[in-house]
């Protein structure tokens, strides 16, 4: 136990999605200094990019800017984006936090006057959109960026481009000398909050993601159907920029199989019934088939799939994909077993979402904590003062984030608390 001339009663989130968000606000309100961490240069996590979520399918603004606003007005909350966590070290009560500062090259000076973007000509992959679309070396990372201000690619930086941006500057925010820094910050307690990231594409191979171009993800598709997506919210096909017509949502792509993923994430299923609806309201003359293994929809959401079954333009069919081939127009052949009856079948489609699953952001986790077999933090992290929470501690909704960051804040302050 830390003695008490040492004690910090600060508490650092890492990750500046719902769950940190959620857990930072909590102890900032209860009366504790705060400092969020996050690896991207703005926050809202995956959040974010979602188009609607549940279990109100609100909008990302929804819960967002009430969030933003609680931040931007509350003092004992410190932001560090575009940071990463790499060292702790101490004891409840006592850690020291080392933090690595990626470079941004525009500094808050910044307005958002797209002046910088107007300027260059460079176009870089937009990981926002998940690399469907490109956007201009100089950009705002998010339509709801939290700081609301541009970010440089690095690969202009040092070169001309970096300059057309730093000269049509009108307010001297463009900073080409930006290098990257390393603070260390003493706290009290830790919460780590850093989310997830889908199953990687390219490790299902069988279902011919990465090489077909009409094979996508199901956080792709989330982006498809945002108006400030990379197809201005239409549900359209990537090799060709066709409405599809026949759309099939393949369950459990990798998940609870021993050779990827061999848990189940719980919320695929839904989001998946979820973009079924955006596929039917958008294009009512399309089809929808959901190969599943068995759906998942606990508690008030089962009205959803309820409703869901009661769309004739949806089929549920019960069933286990093998493979995914590709024909000459680039449409597809799923070639499945129906389990129910244990028949072959052939299922043809012109866009299929593979639901693919969460995987937990705790790889290099920077301290020396508990972990099960899947890398999701315990709920005893065999740390005292250190506490995960949301998706780093267990596959939960945006709700369930909320309710379980919550729980995190109470511990962590508890932490700091304890004499």
């Amino acid at each position: 136990m830390a003695e008490e001339s040492t004690r910090h009663q600060g508490i650092l989130v890492v990750g500046g999605g719902m769950s940190g968000l959620t857990t930072a606000l909590e102890a900032a309100e209860a009366g504790y200094e705060t400092i969020i961490v996050e690896k991207n240069p703005y926050l809202g996590g995956r959040v974010s990019q979602l188009n609607q979520y549940f279990p109100k399918m609100c909008p990302p603004s929804c819960g967002l800017e009430i969030n933003y606003k609680r931040i931007k007005n509350n003092p004992r909350i410190r932001l560090f984006t575009g940071a990463e966590v790499v060292k702790i070290d101490g004891q409840a009560g006592d850690f020291t936090a080392t933090i690595k500062l990626a470079p941004r090259y525009i500094n808050d000076k910044c307005t958002a006057c797209g002046k910088c973007a107007e300027a260059v000509e460079t176009l870089v992959e937009s990981a926002f959109d998940y690399n469907m679309g490109q956007v201009k070396a100089c950009y705002l990372p998010s339509p709801m960026a939290l700081p609301y201000r541009y970010v440089m690619d690095p690969a202009i930086a040092s070169g001309p481009e970096g300059q057309k941006a730093k000269e049509a500057c009108p307010y001297d925010a463009v900073d080409l000398e930006a290098a990257e820094e390393t603070v260390e910050l003493p706290v009290g307690a830790v919460v780590w909050a850093t989310g997830w990231t889908p199953y990687p594409m390219k490790n299902l191979d069988t279902y011919g993601a990465g090489a077909f171009p009409n094979v996508i993800s199901n956080v792709m598709m989330e982006r498809l159907a945002v108006r400030e997506g990379p197809t201005g919210g239409k549900i359209l096909r990537p090799s060709d920029g066709q409405p599809p017509k026949k759309v099939v949502f393949v369950q459990c792509a990798g998940s609870r199989d021993i050779n990827h993923l061999a848990y189940c994430s719980g919320i695929c299923c839904l989001a998946s019934i979820k973009q079924a609806g955006y596929v039917r309201e958008q294009l009512p003359e399309a089809s929808v088939s959901i190969l599943f293994i068995d759906i998942r929809a606990q508690d008030r959401l089962e009205e959803v799939y309820q409703k869901a079954q009661e769309d004739e333009g949806i089929t549920f069919i019960k069933g286990k994909v093998a493979k995914i081939e590709e024909d000459g127009s680039k449409n597809l052949i799923l070639e499945a077993e129906n389990t129910a009856t244990l028949e072959k079948m052939t299922v043809q489609a012109d866009l299929v979402v593979l639901a693919t699953g969460m995987v937990p952001n705790t790889e290099g986790l920077p301290a020396d904590v508990a972990k099960d077999d899947y890398g999701f933090v315990l709920a005893d992290s065999g740390k005292p003062g250190f506490v995960g929470a949301g998706v780093a501690r267990k596959p939960y909704n945006v709700a369930e984030c909320v309710q379980d960051a919550t729980r995190a804040a109470l511990l962590a302050v508890q932490a700091i608390g304890r004499r």
